[in-house]
């Protein structure tokens, strides 16, 4: 990848330094997001706990990994952090600002701030406008850079994240799969944001190309210190760029730790499924396969207590009666009222 330094656009705050290491810049508390479903004619409205009470603190220049499967609130939290949607309840903190009961216009500037890089490059840019337009549309509307140092900002952006400048009059189409993701990455990062969520942005993409975007998002936190909330359900891809984990569960968080602490001695029982079930090509470093039986219970329906307790081996009554609370324990947080008896 080429050594241009990117900086950032006139008009917009710097980027995060090395300075800022262990700075929080994003912290959640008890974020909720319910939606309303209608079931049917005649059949009163049902509510969705997509995300029901999650918190968690994000220091400069970290990646948080946010883990488990599908309908688990993966996704509705990176809305909900990006503030494309707003919580029902709870807190969210961006640069230690106040989002949650801030007007439109004290979040357009923390917008820039956050930015987004999404599932799918074939879907997430717009096939009527080329790459050039696509990076120069946030810098005109968010900067006060003039056109021509918009233009040697995005050459610049366009040579950081590993393209040719000369290509911005290019449409998405022209670009593979992976050089697509790579103008999603530049677009998130030409506003020079504290903040990147990316949405399982290698998911789309051929094996081939995957280490090469991930290998890209490290050297832009390397470079910029970068804060990186990485939503994804590959294991193996959090294990390659996570310092911290936290592994949700219909809506809430039942494992948040250390990486080296989660990977290597998972405590909560679904944590311990979801290890057991990533492939290793070493016999060394593969787990004894721990089978989930039935299938992720329904938003609409949630069990009572525990929500993984219809699924879990170890259930006791306890467990289908009252809901667990995350606690410290072994350097991580729990949500399990059994893992000492489990680990025991």
């Amino acid at each position: 990848m080429s050594e241009t330094v990117f900086a950032a656009p006139p008009g917009m705050p710097s980027a995060p330094t090395a300075d800022d290491a262990g700075r929080a810049v994003l912290a959640a508390q008890e974020l909720t997001r319910f939606y309303s479903v209608n079931q049917g004619f005649m059949r009163p409205q049902a509510t969705v706990k997509a995300l029901n009470g999650v918190s968690f603190t994000l220091a400069a220049g970290r990646t948080l990994a946010v883990v488990g499967e599908s309908g688990c609130g993966k996704s509705t939290l990176a809305r909900v952090l990006t503030l494309i949607e707003a919580p029902t309840s709870g807190r969210l903190m961006v640069d230690a600002t106040e989002t949650t009961a801030a007007s439109a216009g004290d979040l357009a500037p923390l917008r820039t701030r956050i930015q987004m890089v999404f599932q799918n490059p074939y879907a997430s840019l717009n096939p009527r406008k080329t790459v050039g337009q696509a990076l120069d549309e946030p810098l005109a509307i968010n900067t006060s850079a003039s056109r021509a140092e918009r233009g040697e900002t995005i050459a610049a952006m366009m040579r950081t994240v590993g393209l040719r400048p000369e290509h911005v009059a290019r449409y998405p189409h022209m670009f593979s799969g992976g050089q697509r993701q790579r103008v999603a990455i530049a677009r998130a990062m030409i506003l020079s944001p504290a903040i990147v969520v990316a949405d399982e942005p290698v998911s789309a993409l051929d094996v081939s190309i995957q280490a090469q975007i991930l290998n890209l998002f490290m050297d832009l936190q390397d470079r910029y210190a970068t804060s990186y909330v990485f939503v994804s359900h590959n294991l193996a891809v959090v294990e390659h760029v996570a310092d911290d984990v936290m592994v949700m569960y219909l809506g809430r968080a039942v494992e948040h730790g250390p990486k080296a602490a989660v990977f290597g001695k998972p405590l909560h029982p679904y944590t311990k499924a979801l290890m057991s079930a990533t492939p290793a090509i070493k016999a060394a470093e593969r787990r004894v396969k721990i089978p989930l039986i039935g299938e992720l219970p329904s938003p609409l329906r949630p069990p009572p207590g525990c929500a993984f307790a219809p699924r879990c081996p170890y259930a006791i009554d306890r467990c289908r009666e009252e809901v667990p609370t995350l606690r410290k324990l072994d350097g991580r947080l729990v949500a399990c009222h059994r893992v000492e008896d489990i680990e025991g």
